[in-house]
């Protein structure tokens, strides 16, 4: 550094060179204007949104805001809370046209995007100039190692911060080029699964327009206020489409966020019920909880890494992986031996090593944590002890969207976070998640097993198919792209099948004790539509024909375990699945069971309920026929 210039071609008279800053301006700006749409001007950058690539999320914002203006005006009528489930389904359907046609035309589109030159190219290893910084280490003239010659205590500071990957030594010597990171990306993986929440969303509004006109009829005292419910169901879908298409940090934790507050209020919404009150509560300090633990892993994975961006994470994590320990502390000891001496080297190099090593163990202990935040929001073992009592206090509609919604969601952000930001480091996270995976499906089913009450046990179920779900994970590092196809096409069609099964139980709900088990014996003879529906997902659900939707998608998680060479994890699998067929055949059996004397209810369904059961029975016959519509997609 001389004159207050650094040199090497980094910066000279205060200002970047290399086509990256001059006097202050950004230049290049065809990279922004031709990808990002922005414009360059004296002082910073200016970029435009692509709106695009966030109209599906704009839209149910939007919508979110006009039922509370027509709730404010809209006379309290049942007819006022029949327009606000209209308005509400027609924004639900809006987004998802927009993101069937997004997905159609192809690409990815991205908004909200950082250049290389701003905020991070140090960080992520390359400098401005676009000469890599492990070469200029290597030839002894990185600003650390002149400043070194003067100071060795400035040297080990800048050696101790380039082992740790946040220089620019990691991208450029693995020849991965720098490119700008965007918050909001999508693309193939995020449409697919808003399109999952977004079709989950219409069935649960289907569901909740049920729910609404049954407690108006109930009385007073049980009524339902439709317009908070409408807005706060919209307000979950719209943190439910964000968190796919998330590529920070930032944005993750706050759709994560967005999708889980407004939960609270749904589950306690409806008045004079303890417990409902109740499933809000233990709701919400599971989630201050896993945020709290979320949060503080995040903490830990910026300080270590110096990027909130999922794909600067991944760069500066395998620089860091690349450069610990003693090698990190030989290689750049020697890189400045020859200036200031082989003692003052070596002292430099081991101190080096020795920081690069505990920051190491501190990544280590953030991927826990972060990991941990999201099993409490897949209820995965050993995070999973709330699922029972918040789905059985929760209305079924709200059971429904924790149960499909929130759980793609939490999925999204998990997958998001191992792949994209820590696929490096599957080594350390990968085994993790298998023994999780294992505990999780043998736990829910162990549970669901002893249970006497309908949604609880569809609690313990779907705790256990986090487990399927989670379970291909654990071969990302053999094989990546089968691993994510297998566990999103799992997720997708254990979403139609598991809304079956609530839309039925929603509708048998409204019968005095027909929260028990025994209130489904003789269903399929009294009432055969509603009893032929659930016996159709309750054998889809145990992968028996004809429910051939959930045999596809055991064989396709099967597959990717045992190519990925966890015979035991396959066993584990198989001996769940069997313990799985006792109550879902049980459940399956009384549904065809002789009434009990006396008993002649039928279900009467209203046509919301009806057609939520047509459409979710309707695509998962569809499944069953054609699965590639689901593997062509996701493989």
């Amino acid at each position: 550094m001389t004159g207050g210039s650094m040199t090497g071609g980094s910066m000279t008279g205060g200002s970047m060179t290399g086509g990256s800053m001059t006097g202050g301006s950004m230049t290049g700006g065809g990279v922004l204007g031709g990808v990002f749409g922005g414009g360059v001007m004296d002082g910073g950058v200016i970029q435009s949104i692509d709106y695009a690539a966030v109209a599906a999320p704009l839209i149910l914002a939007l919508v979110a805001g006009l039922v509370l203006l027509l709730d404010a005006f809209l006379p309290a009528r049942p007819g006022g809370a029949r327009v606000l489930g209209l308005v509400t389904l027609g924004g639900m359907v809006a987004a998802l046209a927009v993101v069937a046609v997004q997905a159609a035309s192809g690409g990815a589109r991205r908004t909200f995007c950082v250049p290389a030159s701003l905020g991070g190219a140090s960080a992520l290893g390359q400098p401005a100039t676009g000469q890599p910084v492990a070469g200029m280490a290597a030839t002894g003239r990185i600003a650390a190692g002149q400043a070194a010659t003067d100071q060795i205590a400035m040297g080990q500071s800048a050696l101790g911060q380039s082992a740790l990957g946040q220089s620019a030594a990691g991208q450029a010597a693995m020849g991965r080029g720098v490119a700008a990171s965007c918050s909001l990306v999508a693309d193939r993986f995020s449409l697919l699964i808003a399109a999952v929440v977004l079709a989950a969303g219409v069935v649960v509004v289907l569901l909740s327009m049920t729910e609404i006109a049954t407690a108006r009829d109930a009385g007073s005292d049980k009524r339902v206020p439709a317009g908070e419910w409408h807005f706060l169901l919209l307000a979950t879908l719209t943190g439910a489409v964000l968190l796919p298409a998330s590529r920070d940090l930032i944005m993750l934790v706050v759709s994560l966020e967005l999708v889980s507050l407004p939960v609270f209020a749904l589950t306690a919404l409806r008045r004079h019920d303890g417990r409902a009150a109740e499933a809000a509560l233990k709701l919400f300090l599971v989630s201050v909880v896993s945020t709290a633990i979320t949060l503080f892993g995040v903490s830990l994975l910026y300080g270590v890494t110096g990027s909130v961006h999922l794909d600067r994470i991944d760069a500066a994590l395998r620089t860091a992986g690349g450069m610990t320990g003693g090698a990190a502390g030989g290689v750049t000891g020697d890189s400045i031996g020859d200036s200031i001496g082989d003692t003052a080297g070596d002292m430099a190099g081991a101190a080096a090593g020795g920081t690069a090593g505990d920051m190491a163990r501190v990544a280590v202990v953030a991927i826990v944590l972060v990991a941990a935040g999201f099993a409490f929001k897949i209820a995965a073992v050993p995070f999973h002890f709330w699922a029972g009592d918040v789905y059985q206090g929760a209305p079924v509609p709200v059971a429904a969207l924790l149960s499909v919604v929130s759980k793609a969601s939490g999925f999204a952000g998990l997958i998001l976070l191992l792949t994209y930001a820590l696929p490096g480091r599957a080594a350390v996270w990968a085994p993790g998640v298998a023994v999780v995976a294992a505990l999780t499906m043998t736990a829910g089913n162990v549970l669901a097993m002893r249970q006497r009450a309908a949604v609880r046990l569809l609690a313990w179920s779907s705790v256990a198919q986090s487990g399927y779900i989670l379970a291909p994970l654990a071969v990302y590092a053999v094989a990546p792209r089968a691993a994510v196809g297998a566990s999103v096409a799992y997720l997708v069609f254990y979403a139609a099948m598991n809304l079956i099964a609530f839309a039925v139980v929603l509708l048998v709900a409204r019968l005095p004790g027909g929260q028990d088990l025994e209130a489904y014996r003789g269903l399929a003879l009294r009432s055969p539509a509603a009893g032929l529906s659930l016996a159709f997902a309750l054998v889809c659900l145990a992968g028996l024909p004809p429910g051939l939707a959930g045999l596809f998608a055991k064989i396709v998680v099967f597959r990717a375990v045992v190519d990925g060479g966890l015979g035991w994890l396959a066993l584990v699998m198989a001996a769940n699945t069997v313990v799985g067929l006792y109550y879902y055949i049980a459940w399956t059996a009384r549904l065809f069971a002789p009434p009990a004397a006396g008993e002649s209810r039928t279900v009467s369904a209203r046509a919301a309920a009806g057609a939520a059961v047509a459409v979710t029975v309707a695509v998962t016959v569809v499944f069953s026929v054609a699965p590639q519509v689901v593997l062509s997609v996701t493989g």
